[in-house]
């Protein structure tokens, strides 16, 4: 589980910077101040929830049950969120209207605090 855990993590991490460096270059040519704004806050959640990751992978407090539930919430909320806000920020460049799909934007930010959620609940319940 905890190879699974941490190649997410660092696909996240990677794919963050990558986006981040895009956006900071290439898209700051195509869109407005606010788009890119947005477009930073998708990059900011996805490295956030890439280092989460790694605190899930090395933490040895946590059953596979759980350390799984949280890997699944927190990837769906990863592309749920993030992606979607990608999308989003960049609807102008293209044909399709991205804005059908802004409800997924809040469903990602839910599996997010879910998966926090979980872990949250699981250390107060732990006895010391």
């Amino acid at each position: 589980m905890d190879k699974k855990i941490f190649s997410a993590a660092g696909f996240f991490g990677m794919t963050a910077i990558i986006l981040g460096a895009f956006g900071a270059h290439a898209l700051k040519k195509v869109l407005s101040v606010d788009q890119l704004v947005t477009f930073e806050t998708g990059v900011k959640y996805q490295m956030y929830h890439a280092l989460f990751l790694l605190f899930l992978g090395l933490n040895n407090h946590l059953s596979f049950k759980t350390k799984k539930t949280i890997l699944v919430l927190t990837i769906l909320g990863i592309i749920f969120f993030s992606g979607s806000i990608y999308l989003l920020a960049t609807d102008s460049l293209n044909d399709f209207n991205f804005k059908i799909i802004g409800f997924i934007t809040p469903i990602g930010g839910l599996l997010l605090i879910m998966a926090w959620a979980i872990l949250t609940i699981h250390f107060l319940k732990k006895k010391s």
